[in-house]
């Protein structure tokens, strides 16, 4: 894949500016709904054109911010309209019924806060998306939540390779290793938090004589 986006990158660098905008917009929705394609190294990509003085910081930092929410409230609506008892019938192995029906009940009480961590947590944010959608979380509120998530991602990331220089192959390998990183950290940060809850629910429902 990755190879695959460089030979893209490589063809379009010659092309006008504007496609390199609308490469940009396209890529973010497009990670959204196809969580295989890097869409940060695209980013990383236009934060290195604006590093060079080819793109406008603050045109790329709107084009992939829109994106990223378009993206995520498109799964949004399609887990919406879909409904619960679609994926509860279909009965996935990696979205069980069971699964669906937790995390439903879990979302509909914490769902905005997951939603406003959504682009932090790797590895989900299609799911979180779906989910949302699936819990008739507000679609206003699910909006907004994730326009500021995306936001926030997408300043910390664009500003990352715009100061990392003015070499591609330097700024995708320093940032692939700074996202490697993170991701790994907040995988087991997650896992770590998921545990205690376990612990947590196991703990009271064994002081409360619940049978397990």
């Amino acid at each position: 894949m990755e190879d695959f986006l460089t030979q893209i990158i490589n063809m379009l660098l010659p092309a006008a500016d504007i496609y390199l905008y609308i490469f940009l917009f396209l890529s973010a929705i497009i990670e959204n709904l196809f969580p295989p394609i890097p869409g940060d190294t695209i980013t990383a990509f236009g934060a290195f054109l604006v590093g060079t003085g080819r793109l406008h910081y603050g045109i790329v930092y709107i084009v992939t911010t829109l994106g990223s929410v378009i993206g995520f409230m498109a799964l949004f609506f399609l887990g919406r309209h879909l409904g619960k008892e679609y994926f509860i019938k279909k009965n996935y192995s990696f979205f069980s019924s069971q699964s669906i029906l937790d995390a439903e009940s879990w979302f509909q009480r914490h769902g905005h806060i997951v939603v406003l961590a959504n682009r932090f947590l790797p590895g989900v944010r299609s799911v979180i998306s779906i989910v949302s959608g699936i819990s008739l979380l507000s679609p206003a509120k699910v909006f907004i939540y994730s326009l500021i998530s995306a936001s926030a991602w997408n300043l910390i990331w664009i500003h990352a390779g715009y100061t990392l220089g003015n070499n591609w192959e330097t700024v995708k390998s320093k940032l692939t290793e700074l996202v490697r990183n993170y991701n790994i950290a907040a995988t087991v940060f997650m896992v770590s938090v998921f545990a205690v809850y376990l612990l947590f629910r196991f703990w009271k429902k064994k002081k409360s004589g619940t049978p397990q």
